[in-house]
């Protein structure tokens, strides 16, 4: 392939839904969030500030810890991402390394990182998955049905004689609701 071949027609367009689709499955912006949160609080207690001649370090005595606390948070949120279902977990985490960051590392990176780790966090605990949309009905399956539009379908009730219960504990199956050890 040299480099005057065009790419394939839809590919940008192919690659953005499957993305959009990938990102609608997790809560993605609640990771975003955390991560962002986690950068100004790693960064800030190691950062030198350069003013003309005049250098101001920043640095804190629990830089150690801020760092930890950051590296946490981007932790936290790549872990949003890739494992979904400890979003509930992960969320809580971030919010108390967030509130933790307030004493730690220069009020939480500024309130920056503060604020963003705390909001990713509680959109992490509020996260759920969307409902998948139903299938349209077309006119041709309406038309053959005899039951009104909006009505409940009866439930199959199966043949007669037939044992409808399989959870092993009905009468009729001679088990009276106790199980065998043995």
């Amino acid at each position: 392939m040299s480099a005057e071949t065009p790419a394939a027609t839809g590919q940008f367009t192919r690659r953005r839904l499957q993305f959009r689709a990938w990102r609608g499955t997790r809560p993605f912006w609640a990771g975003l969030f955390v991560m962002i949160g986690g950068v100004p609080i790693m960064y800030f207690p190691y950062a030198n500030l350069q003013i003309g001649h005049l250098t101001l370090a920043m640095s804190t005595t629990a830089g150690a810890g801020s760092l930890i606390i950051g590296v946490l948070l981007i932790v936290l949120g790549f872990t949003l991402w890739f494992q979904k279902h400890i979003q509930i977990f992960a969320g809580v985490a971030a919010i108390l390394l967030a509130l933790v960051s307030i004493p730690v590392s220069n009020f939480g990176g500024f309130v920056v990182g503060f604020l963003f780790a705390l909001i990713g966090g509680a959109m992490a605990v509020s996260w759920a998955p969307g409902v998948p949309p139903e299938p349209e009905t077309t006119k041709d399956t309406e038309e053959g049905d005899d039951t009104p539009s909006g009505a409940i379908p009866e439930a199959d009730q199966g043949t007669v004689g037939e044992l409808n219960d399989l959870s092993g504990t009905s009468p009729a199956n001679g088990a009276n609701g106790r199980h065998s050890a043995g």
